[in-house]
C-alpha cells in the first residue's frame, strides 16, 4: 500500500514538473523566436522601425505557432 502511494505521489510531482516546464520555456522560446525575427528584419531592411518590426514579427511568429 505505501509503495502504490509513493508511486501516485511521484507521478503527481512529475506532472506538475512537467507542465511548470512547458509553460515556461514555451514562452522563453517564443521570445527567441521573435528576437531573432527582429534581427533579421534590421539586417534586411533599409529604414528599420523598431515598433513596426516587434509587432510584425510578434504577429508572423505567433501565427505559425498556431499553424504548427
Amino acid at each position: 500500500m505505501k509503495k502504490n502511494f509513493k508511486i501516485i505521489i511521484l507521478i503527481f510531482f512529475a506532472i506538475i514538473l512537467i507542465y511548470f516546464l512547458k509553460t515556461n520555456f514555451t514562452e522563453y522560446n517564443l521570445e527567441k523566436s521573435i528576437n531573432a525575427c527582429i534581427v533579421a528584419q534590421k539586417r534586411t531592411s533599409e529604414t528599420f522601425d523598431l515598433e513596426k518590426a516587434k509587432k510584425y514579427c510578434d504577429e508572423q511568429v505567433r501565427k505559425q505557432k498556431e499553424d504548427y
